[in-house]
């Protein structure tokens, strides 16, 4: 189920319907954000407007997400919420400075409910460098292939190896909690 991250009652209603069909939930994927390319110098290109909207979508969003559906995660007994972060969280980069201090906020986040869910819910981050999306409109295949060639694997990061983290830290990192997951190629060394 999609939901838009910037509606809380459309949230508590998703989770009201969850509840109703399913009485709970054992894995929730936040997956929001939005973004608009800007320079990072350039401060008077973000306008006001922009930057709240990928506050929003990114950071409150997925809080009320988790909040909403918090009953349903208990219920469970052995619930994961998995957090999309980005790579721009660790090195202050990528589309633009809202962007990249949403995603840091996410994985703050990630900790802080780790540890006030436990231990009945885990909380784990996954942060993939870029993607091979169209996700930044403008991002040219030069670029996205130059800063690969930077990393040690040199590859690109496809979204099947994202949704692999994933189902990795719901089935198989059962100690895994409070943490990010870098899917990355080596990109942070």
């Amino acid at each position: 189920m999609f939901l838009s991250a910037t509606d809380s009652g459309a949230i508590r209603t998703a989770a009201n319907e969850i509840e109703r069909r399913f009485e709970r939930v054992d894995v929730l994927v936040n997956s929001a954000g939005t973004t608009r390319a800007v320079p990072h110098g350039d401060l008077e290109a973000m306008d006001d407007e922009t930057f709240d909207r990928i506050l929003i979508t990114s950071v409150r969003g997925p809080f009320a997400v988790i909040r909403a559906f918090l009953p349903l995660l208990r219920r469970s007994g052995d619930a994961v919420v998995v957090n999309m972060s980005s790579f721009a969280a660790l090195r202050g980069q990528g589309s633009s400075v809202p962007y990249a201090a949403s995603k840091a906020a996410v994985d703050t986040m990630g900790e802080s409910l780790a540890r006030a869910l436990a231990p009945t819910i885990r909380v784990v981050g996954i942060v993939p460098a870029g993607v091979d999306t169209d996700f930044i409109p403008g991002r040219t295949q030069e670029g996205f292939l130059r800063d690969i060639a930077q990393s040690p694997l040199k590859t690109i990061c496809q979204p099947d190896e994202v949704a692999m983290a994933v189902l990795a830290a719901v089935t198989h990192l059962r100690l895994t909690t409070g943490s990010t997951i870098l899917v990355d190629g080596g990109s942070h060394l």
